[in-house]
């Protein structure tokens, strides 16, 4: 009877060491199974985030790309900017000397028709007062100073 209560003892622990097992095994399947979900989930994240990678390579290439052209562009204006400021600095200097032609073109006008004008006072010189052709002459050697002094400054403006 021992041996029957030994052997009742013995199946009794087996069937509990069968059920035991097959529950790790059942246990141990479903964290496998759970395991190879997760895999495939961080397979999934991970070809979602070279995905996202390779975009934000490709979109800081863009930015590099588009922020040299920015940069280009503002040189070009610049550059264009200058040329603008030397474009009217010439324009500026165009009038001044055209200006000063003039100037100089009316007063030699001016001087050498009242020399002509003295001339020819003098040629009669009987028939004016001496103090008035002194007077005129003053007045022509006056303006004729001046259109010295503005052909000077037209050479001045040519030196520049």
């Amino acid at each position: 009877m021992v041996l029957a209560v030994l052997l009742v003892g013995a199946l009794v622990a087996a069937g509990y060491l069968w059920r035991t097992t097959a529950a790790w095994e059942d246990h141990a399947a479903q964290w496998e199974s759970e395991a190879r979900g997760y895999a495939e989930e961080v397979a999934a994240l991970q070809a979602e985030l070279d995905g996202v990678t390779a975009e934000l390579v490709a979109a800081r290439e863009q930015l590099d790309t588009a922020t040299a052209r920015i940069t280009d562009l503002a040189d070009e204006k610049a550059q264009l900017g200058d040329e603008n400021v030397a474009s009217q600095q010439y324009l500026d200097y165009q009038r001044r000397v055209s200006e000063a032609a003039g100037v100089v073109a009316t007063a030699l006008g001016q001087c050498t028709a009242a020399q002509s004008q003295l001339i020819g006072y003098l040629e009669d010189r009987d028939a004016y007062d001496p103090a008035d052709l002194d007077r005129f002459a003053a007045d022509v050697e006056a303006l004729c100073d001046e259109a010295n002094d503005a052909n000077a400054q037209l050479q001045q403006e040519l030196a520049r």
